[in-house]
């Protein structure tokens, strides 16, 4: 089984602890992105995992790419090329302070790459699955096209292609997303979405909630992963239902749709302390992949996606450090987190 992503790979950088952007003395520097996430995310799972993007020739292109490698990520169709790699700032909230991300990523590598870049026959040999997100056709330049293109050779080649749609009012607008991702949700059997998403990329919300206040109809997401389904012809529609306390505090539960029997099935409900908030719907992503390509039933599927992105939440950086057997401790319902000796 071998797992192909494709995105923007990127220098993260934070300032420590707590620590306002405008405090700050020094940042941490680290690396991460969506597709990158459910690539390192794959490998600690176990499963052959490849992931795709350009990147400068210089040393710091060399250190994303050795970070990947650590983990046992395929580089190996990693283009080398354009003058810099994309960047992100952050600032960890607190309390009823919210996190903030700026990006400093235009003109990055894969932001001006081009079709020729990419060579998704050779790339796609012996694979079985292609995942995006709607982060990558957002960067614009040829990358929706690109985007477009890779989805369709998967699909020609038989691959399960899933998409996590990952609205990101910073690079696009919603008419424009939902311009772009129609046409490459086309091509995508597994959909992927949080509370927000849906709404913000095809205008479908769920009735009777307030996500702004923390208050969240959950059987409500069933209609609206129907209806993404009927819009996009999607087989599966998983949605990650986050209630958010305050920025310390929040509530974490899933629920996955089978457009076949029009049947949804829904994880436990965790409350999270957070420790780091970043990477947790592609850690999420990536345990649906792991589950779906290990045959699992619906509701294991849904209750292993949902523990892995609680975990994450317990892990700095972007990377979801843990391993099959800690997620299935949670998910089989050992929440106490006691210490294990």
């Amino acid at each position: 089984m071998k797992v192909v992503t494709f995105g923007e790979l990127m220098l993260r950088l934070e300032p420590q602890g707590y620590y306002r952007f405008v405090q700050a003395g020094s940042f941490d520097a680290t690396f991460g992105g969506a597709e990158a996430n459910v690539s390192v995310s794959l490998a600690n799972f176990g499963i052959d995992s490849v992931y795709v993007t350009k990147l400068p020739e210089h040393e710091i292109g060399q250190a994303a790419v050795n970070a990947l490698r650590r983990y046992g990520v395929d580089t190996s169709y990693i283009v080398r090329g354009g003058d810099r790699i994309g960047i992100y700032f952050n600032e960890k909230g607190a309390s009823q302070r919210p996190s903030k991300c700026i990006y400093d990523r235009a003109h990055s590598s894969i932001a001006e790459s081009s079709n020729a870049d990419f060579d998704w026959n050779g790339i796609f040999k012996d694979s079985s699955w292609f995942h995006i997100t709607g982060v990558t056709p957002a960067l614009g330049g040829s990358l929706p096209a690109i985007c477009e293109e890779a989805c369709s050779i998967a699909k020609m080649k038989g691959l399960t292609v899933s998409c996590d749609l990952n609205y990101r009012s910073k690079l696009w607008t919603r008419e424009k997303a939902q311009e772009v991702m129609k046409k490459i949700c086309k091509y995508v059997d597994v959909c992927i979405a949080n509370e927000e998403d849906a709404r913000d990329v095809f205008g479908i919300e769920a009735d009777s909630t307030d996500i702004e206040h923390g208050k969240l109809n959950k059987k409500g997401y069933e209609s609206v992963a129907k209806k993404l389904s009927e819009k996009c012809g999607f087989k599966k529609v998983a949605i990650t239902l986050r209630t958010s306390v305050n920025a310390n505090q929040n509530k974490w539960a899933a629920l996955l749709y089978d457009a076949e029997t029009g049947k949804a099935v829904y994880s436990p409900e965790y409350d999270m302390m957070i420790v780091d908030r970043l990477g947790g719907g592609d850690s999420f992503s990536a345990a649906l992949i792991y589950s779906m390509l290990n045959s699992k039933t619906a509701q294991e599927t849904v209750n292993f996606a949902a523990a892995a992105g609680c975990l994450k939440h317990s892990i700095e950086g972007d990377w979801n450090m843990v391993s099959v057997s800690e997620v299935e401790r949670l998910s089989s319902g050992d929440i106490s987190g006691r210490i294990q000796r």
